[in-house]
């Protein structure tokens, strides 16, 4: 079970990184005043927003190969988890990015500073103390999604506690033990969080 909360990290983290190289071209791309960048990504934040996690899995898994796409359960899970964890992220970007004074951007652009070197060296630097407590929750709902991905034979935490009790037989203290694994994970990632607040407001105080 151990070793199965370790691959759970694993394919948390590693979703998280994907997440968010998808998650920040689709925020800046929904914030773009040209239409025909904004509708691809409001298109697939709409579809990994309202349909259900297992739904994508399935979809990525099972029904690809139909098609020619294959894909081994570990690529599976970590794109679906991915493409999930970036639509949310993107989200909790883009609000962060509106969230700056637009002046700062016309103060900007006043100083000779192009658009992305606004967004790099002004807006970002701001907009991520506003989106850490947000993209923290996505990394910790990442944590207990990756027992979804059991489903596809992955193995992470649930897939191993599940093999566990398919010998022992025991599954009400081995799911208790698998579900304050989980707790214990979140609790390390909340910590995490606190010290990541605390180092990008320091010099706001």
């Amino acid at each position: 079970m151990l070793t199965g909360a370790l691959y759970t990290v694993i394919f948390a983290l590693a979703s998280m990184v994907g997440g968010l190289a998808l998650g920040f071209p689709a925020a800046v791309m929904r914030l773009s005043p040209w239409a025909l960048l904004r509708w691809p990504a409001s298109l697939y934040v709409s579809i990994m927003r309202g349909t259900p996690l297992l739904v994508q899995i399935f979809v990525i898994y099972y029904g690809l190969p139909s098609i020619g796409i294959q894909f081994s359960p570990v690529t599976a899970g970590v794109l679906a988890l991915s493409l999930n964890a970036g639509a949310f992220l993107s989200e909790s970007l883009r609000g962060a990015i509106g969230s700056i004074n637009p002046g700062q951007w016309r103060a900007s652009f006043s100083l000779g500073l192009g658009y992305w070197q606004t967004l790099q060296h002004v807006v970002l630097p701001q907009a991520m103390r506003v989106a850490v407590p947000s993209m923290s929750n996505t990394l910790i709902s990442l944590i207990k999604d990756t027992s979804l991905v059991s489903v596809i034979t992955m193995t992470e935490l649930m897939l191993s506690t599940k093999e566990v009790i398919a010998t022992t037989f025991r599954p009400l203290p081995l799911y208790i033990a698998a579900a304050l694994i989980y707790w214990c994970m979140s609790l390390g990632f909340e910590a995490l969080q606190k010290v990541l607040e605390r180092r990008l407001n320091r010099a706001h105080r």
